[in-house]
């Protein structure tokens, strides 16, 4: 459905996509997957990160440009500002770490709601790892009724593998151009990315190895 189109910096829509959700979820393997095909030596995300993505979606030319946000507390005055003028947001879990499923409901669809200026978003819960199919504890079926109550797409992927990781970022590219505003939203922003920023900074922890997300 989807097509790379690297070779050129012209676009019909431009989308700014979130990802949240614990720390250790795989939001930035997946980011990573989607945008290389490679999660290799990936390291702890520290506050927000962004890369951006061409791609020609239903017969338009996007630019999606992704935000990986921190899962950790610490970070949590670092990303409200980032939520500002989303027109997606993906809520990512581990489906075989059951807190991070009921931090989705308890912690950041709450978050949504507080910080999202743009009511006509549109999220997709992600049940990620799902190559991992024997430690599961997060059942398909309780994925499903979880979006259900929260109003959001919904897809199981593994960033791995990269089942269906470009299906997820193409659905919700898709479903972003069915709604009027944020279509007419996506034609209108121009201009390069700033950087917002946030009045209480926390410092930088040390560097430290090993795959966070």
């Amino acid at each position: 459905m989807g097509s790379s189109s690297r070779q050129s910096n012209s676009y019909d829509l431009s989308f700014k996509i979130l990802l949240i959700g614990d720390s250790g979820v795989g939001k930035s393997s997946l980011l990573v997957s989607f945008i290389s095909n490679s999660i290799d030596n990936l390291a702890p995300t520290i506050g927000v990160d962004f890369k951006i993505k061409l791609l020609t979606v239903g017969g338009k030319r996007l630019k999606l440009t992704i935000w990986d946000t921190a899962g950790h507390e610490r970070f949590r005055t670092l990303t409200s500002s980032y939520y500002r003028g989303a027109q997606g947001i993906i809520l990512v879990y581990d489906v075989t770490r059951r807190e991070t499923f009921t931090n989705l409901a308890d912690v950041w669809a709450k978050e949504v709601e507080l910080y999202s200026t743009n009511q006509d978003c549109v999220k997709m819960l992600v049940g990620n790892k799902v190559d991992r199919e024997s430690e599961r504890v997060v059942s398909r079926e309780e994925g499903i009724a979880l979006a259900k109550g929260l109003g959001c797409l919904f897809l199981e992927c593994s960033a791995r593998t990269r089942e269906n990781v470009e299906q997820c970022f193409e659905e919700l590219a898709l479903k972003i151009m069915e709604v009027p505003r944020l279509l007419e939203e996506g034609s209108t922003v121009k201009g390069s990315i700033v950087m917002p920023k946030p009045e209480n900074q926390a410092p930088s922890p040390p560097p430290s190895g090993g795959c966070c997300s």
